[in-house]
C-alpha cells in the first residue's frame, strides 16, 4: 500500500488566511492526503475554542501549535509587532517541529504549503529537499501586484522604501482593473513602518517564491481571466468554500452565533442587507454611527456583525435610541456563519470591507455587494466588484472623509433598485460555480496539484 503524502501547511497569521487554506486542506484530506496545520499558540487556541466538538470529531485535519514570538496580553492586531516577531521565531519552530516528524519514517513529511507571505517558509522547505507549494488566498490580481515591485520602483512610481512618488492611476494588464498607486496594497496601511514592512517583504518573497513548483491562487479563472492567462504559473483552484465541498466552515476565531439564521427565516426574500467587515476592521465612532444612522434610514432588514474590537473607543457606541428604533428590523450579532448567512435565500445585498475571503463568498452566492474597503488589497477587490463585473457600488466619503448616513441609503436605494446589478451577480455566480465542479477549470486544476503530490510523494 503506498504511504499517504504528508503536508505540513503554514498561513500567515490572520484570520482572512488561515480560513481558505484550511479549506484547501480539508479538500486535501478528502483525496487522500495527510495533513499538519501548523498555526500559532494564539490562533490555535481561538479556533480551538470556536469549535464545537462535533467538529472536533469531523476535523481529520492534525492541528498544531508554534508561538508566534509576542507574549499572550500583546496585540495582535499590531501587524508590525505581529509579522516581524513572527518571522523571528517561527522559521526555527518549524525546522524543529518537521525533523521532529521525520524521525518516523512513514510519517514522513513529503510537502510544505505554505502562504505566499511566507516565503522563508519555501526557502526551508527548499533546504529540507521538500516539495514547495505557495498559496496565495486572495485575488491573482493583488499577487501580480506584488510581483511587479521592482518595475514599479524601476519606473520611479515607487520610492525604495514603498513611498508613492507618482500618483497616478495604473494598470499592469489590459483586462485587469485600474488602480491608483495610492491604492497599492502595502499603502493601505496608516502606520508607515507596516508599510515598509509588507514592501520589504514582496522582494523577499519575490525571491523565495521562484523555489515553489506550484502556486495556487483561491480564485476562479472566470473571475480573473486575464491574469491568469498572462501568468500561467498561478493556479485558480477555488473559490474554496465550504459549501462546494459540502462541509462546514473551520478555522474561525470567533464562536458563530447560529441563531441569525432562524431570523433570517422570518425575512422575505432578498430582502435583508447583511453588513459585515471582517476581523481587522476599526471604526471610530463617528464612522459607526454614521453607519448605524444609514441602516436606520433605510428602512429595510438588516444583520449586522459587530465583532469584538469593532469599533476605537470603549463604551455604548449605538446612536441614542438606535437599537429600540431597528428592534424590530435590524439584528446585531458578534460573529456570524458567514457562508450559510450569504447563501440564505432572504438576502439581498452584501455590505462588505471586500475581503478576498467575503468577496468570492457573496460572488458564489450571486449577491450584490456594497462596497467600504478598509485597508490593503480591499481596495483593489472593490474595483473588480464594481468596475470589472459591475455587481456592486462603492461610497463617496463628504468633506470630512466620512461615509454619511445619506449617502448610505442612497446607495443602498440605487443597488434594491436596479435590478441588473442581481442579474449580472447571478451570471457571475453560475459561472464562477461551474468552474468548481467537475469537469470546470478550478476542479482540474486541482485533480492535476491532487495527482502531482502523490506521484511525488
Amino acid at each position: 500500500m503506498m504511504r499517504k503524502p504528508h503536508i505540513i501547511a503554514i498561513p500567515y497569521p490572520a484570520q482572512g488566511h488561515v480560513i481558505p487554506l484550511m479549506e484547501l486542506c480539508l479538500c486535501l484530506v478528502k483525496h487522500g492526503c495527510k495533513v499538519t496545520f501548523v498555526n500559532s499558540h494564539f490562533n490555535h487556541n481561538r479556533i480551538i475554542q470556536s469549535m464545537s466538538e462535533a467538529d472536533h470529531a469531523e476535523n481529520t485535519i492534525n492541528l498544531v501549535s508554534v508561538p508566534d514570538g509576542l507574549a499572550v496580553e500583546e496585540d495582535r492586531n499590531d501587524l508590525k509587532k505581529l509579522t516581524e516577531a513572527f518571522f523571528e521565531v517561527v522559521p526555527g519552530k518549524l525546522e524543529a517541529l518537521i525533523h521532529n516528524i521525520n524521525e518516523s519514517v512513514e510519517n514522513r513529511v513529503s510537502c510544505v504549503i505554505a502562504d505566499e507571505n511566507l516565503g522563508w517558509a519555501l526557502d526551508l522547505a527548499k533546504k529540507l529537499g521538500l516539495q514547495r507549494v505557495a498559496f496565495w488566498p486572495a485575488a491573482a490580481a493583488s499577487l501580480t501586484m506584488m510581483f511587479n515591485v521592482q518595475k514599479l520602483v524601476d519606473d520611479g512610481i515607487v520610492g525604495k522604501n514603498g513611498e508613492i512618488l507618482r500618483k497616478q492611476s495604473i494598470k499592469l494588464l489590459p483586462l485587469m482593473p485600474a488602480m491608483n498607486t495610492t491604492d497599492l496594497a502595502w499603502n493601505g496601511f496608516s502606520d508607515p513602518g507596516v508599510q515598509r514592512i509588507f514592501f520589504d517583504l514582496a522582494f523577499k518573497n519575490n525571491e523565495s517564491v521562484k523555489a515553489a513548483e506550484w502556486i495556487i491562487c483561491n480564485s476562479s479563472q472566470v473571475m480573473e481571466y486575464d491574469v491568469f492567462a498572462s501568468y500561467p504559473k498561478m493556479i485558480p483552484i477555488g473559490p474554496l468554500l465550504a459549501n462546494n465541498r459540502l462541509g462546514k466552515t473551520s478555522g474561525h476565531f470567533w464562536r458563530e452565533d447560529t441563531d441569525c439564521l432562524i431570523w433570517l427565516d422570518q425575512h422575505p426574500l432578498d430582502s435583508v442587507i447583511y453588513v459585515a467587515f471582517g476581523s481587522h476592521t476599526i471604526f471610530n465612532m463617528a464612522e459607526f454611527q454614521e453607519l448605524a444612522l444609514g441602516l436606520q434610514l433605510t428602512n429595510r432588514p438588516f444583520l449586522w456583525v459587530v465583532r469584538q474590537g469593532f469599533i476605537e473607543e470603549a463604551g455604548n457606541p449605538y446612536p441614542q435610541g438606535f437599537i429600540d428604533r431597528t428592534r424590530n428590523r435590524g439584528q446585531v450579532v458578534e460573529w456570524a456563519p458567514q457562508q450559510k448567512v450569504l447563501a440564505h435565500p432572504s438576502l439581498g445585498c452584501f455590505l462588505s470591507h471586500c475581503g478576498w475571503n467575503s468577496t468570492i463568498e457573496g460572488v458564489s452566492n450571486g449577491l450584490p455587494f456594497l462596497c467600504w474597503p478598509y485597508f490593503a488589497d480591499q481596495l483593489f477587490n472593490k474595483s473588480y466588484i464594481c468596475d470589472v463585473w459591475k455587481i456592486g457600488l462603492g461610497f463617496d466619503r463628504n468633506e470630512n472623509g466620512i461615509i454619511g448616513r445619506r449617502e448610505i441609503k442612497n446607495k443602498v436605494e440605487q443597488l434594491f433598485g436596479d435590478e441588473n446589478f442581481k442579474a449580472r451577480a447571478v451570471d457571475l455566480q453560475a459561472e464562477v460555480l461551474s468552474s468548481v465542479k467537475k469537469g470546470g477549470s478550478s476542479y482540474r486544476n486541482f485533480s492535476s496539484f491532487v495527482n502531482w503530490i502523490k506521484e511525488t510523494n
